[in-house]
């Protein structure tokens, strides 16, 4: 296939029924009744659950909202008219008390505030990185912002060892979630189904044992571009469809790009399939309507992060 504008294009209802028969047969495969998602009030888990119903029908269908105390209220409210749109069964859980019976977020706080001393209770925060990569070179410095009750903002870079310990702590509620959708699929005989799409996958945009552990990934071979293909087709509703993707960890809200990706949606997933399929620098440029400069800062974003998240696509090492 030639590299063109449109090469992220899909036919929706053929894609849709391909995965259908994918539910279905590792329902069957697995021996399990039906298929249970935890549903964020975003659009990779609303595709999942809205995908699961085409595969076995509203009965067969068992949505988790497991907000924590710092959770965006709009991800319940989303979460939860998606499901009643789907007509599934659906259970709000409060995670708190096991996010913060593994790794307190009084311990984190303490944290936080040995790098901003005005951190408070009360005050959020979220993590950022630059999000201008095709404008410009800029390293991967990742910036604490805190903000303080009367409105203020403090900001703080991160050296590795802060950042990590910050980012445990988020990965302990994606984990969290986990542990509770398989409580739940367990008692019930049913298939964990996962969300992770294949920009997130390709980049390491996951929590292993978190987001990346489940039963089945049905989303994993399209790009994110692709899975709002099949959402409009689907008819996911239109805020989870116009709602900007987050990873809703932190308490003070942050964009997917702002967090991670560096570029806008509508650059990335053009960008990184030219990478994944090798298309040169200069074919990319010139179909995407970019310089060169900024296509190979790109290339080279996404080498790092599919390098440095290598783990997270492998197995678990054993000595054979």
């Amino acid at each position: 296939m030639s590299y063109t504008a449109d090469v992220l294009r899909i036919d929706a209802a053929f894609e849709v029924n391909r995965l259908a028969g994918f539910v279905r047969e590792q329902a069957a495969a697995l021996h399990r009744g039906g298929v249970i998602v935890g549903l964020s009030g975003g659009i990779d888990s609303a595709v999942t659950a809205a995908l699961a119903v085409n595969a076995l029908g509203p009965e067969k269908v068992v949505g988790l909202i497991l907000p924590e105390k710092e959770s965006n209220p709009i991800s319940r409210e989303f979460a939860a008219k998606h499901a009643r749109a789907l007509g599934i069964e659906h259970h709000v859980r409060d995670i708190t008390a096991t996010v913060d019976a593994v790794s307190p977020y009084a311990q984190r706080d303490a944290f936080i505030q040995s790098l901003v001393p005005e951190y408070v209770p009360g005050s959020s925060f979220n993590i950022t990185l630059p999000t201008d990569l095709l404008e410009r070179e800029a390293f991967s410095v990742y910036v604490l912002q805190v903000r303080l009750p009367d409105g203020q903002i403090r900001k703080k870079r991160l050296n590795m060892e802060a950042f990590r310990a910050i980012t445990s702590f988020a990965n302990i509620k994606i984990r969290a979630r986990m542990l509770h959708l398989y409580a739940e699929a367990e008692r019930r005989g049913l298939v964990v189904g996962g969300t992770t799409n294949r920009t997130e996958y390709l980049l390491g945009d996951f929590c292993r044992y978190g987001d990346g552990g489940t039963d089945i990934e049905p989303l994993a071979h399209l790009y994110k571009n692709q899975v709002y293909q099949i959402a409009r087709h689907l008819g996911v509703i239109a805020e989870i469809l116009e709602r900007t993707p987050s990873p809703d960890t932190f308490s003070l809200p942050v964009s997917d790009q702002e967090f991670f990706f560096r570029i806008p949606f509508e650059r990335l997933d053009h960008l990184l399939y030219a990478w994944e399929h090798h298309v040169s620098v200069e074919e990319t440029a010139a179909v995407l309507g970019l310089r060169e400069d900024a296509v190979k800062r790109a290339f080279q974003d996404f080498t790092a992060k599919h390098r440095a998240s290598a783990h997270l696509r492998a197995m678990p090492k054993d000595l054979q």
